[in-house]
């Protein structure tokens, strides 16, 4: 038995699915999760010492690789004057400056520590500005983990079978749904049902 093997044992035992999120399961391929002890440049490694590239990049933030050395030493740096606050800080403002300059459409930006945030925002900005409660999801798309949610707040949603050519039509058809989002569940690797 592996390491990731090992682990992944001892996770499902303390981890609902043994994952920490639903799109590190591997049960839909047959597989164990690797579980990564250590990475450098474009460069992982998993607990038994078997070496892989990098092609998820940390879902973003690594897209300059794994230690690259103007932001390793920008990281030690802030890491120096403390490492969380829960309070705002000159960095952001920066960074949203920065971010509303460059990038000519967004007027404002709301900065979340995942993609379930920002599609949990992006849904409350639509049905807030709209007025309106209906959401329509693609089924075998992710886009994030929360949609019971939306019906604990009175809004409806929507399950599409699958992303196709009609997908206008049917969003049509759903009398103008407010938000239009992409989904897969996936528990232990497992497909869910839609609901």
């Amino acid at each position: 038995m592996t390491q990731s093997e090992t682990l992944f044992q001892e996770a499902v035992k303390y981890i609902p699915g043994g994952v920490n999120s639903p799109v590190r399961a591997f049960g839909s391929i047959g597989s164990t999760p690797r579980f990564i002890t250590k990475a450098d440049k474009a460069y992982m490694w998993d607990e038994d010492g078997n070496r892989y590239i990098d092609f998820i990049g940390s879902w973003g933030p690594m897209i300059l690789g794994h230690n690259h050395p103007s932001i390793l030493s920008a990281v030690l740096e802030a890491c120096t004057k403390g490492l969380s606050f829960g309070a705002g800080t000159r960095q952001e403002v920066t960074m949203a400056i920065i971010i509303c300059d460059t990038v000519p459409s967004i007027d404002l930006i709301r900065m979340v520590n995942s993609g379930t945030e920002a599609v949990m925002s992006a849904i409350c900005v639509a049905r807030g500005y709209s007025g309106q409660k209906k959401t329509m999801s693609f089924f075998v798309c992710y886009h994030a983990h929360f949609e019971r949610r939306i019906a604990h707040d009175g809004g409806e949603l929507f399950i599409v079978a699958q992303r196709t050519e009609v997908e206008a039509s049917a969003i049509q058809q759903r009398d103008d749904p407010v938000a239009v989002q992409q989904r897969q569940m996936r528990c232990a690797g497992e497909q869910e049902e839609a609901f």
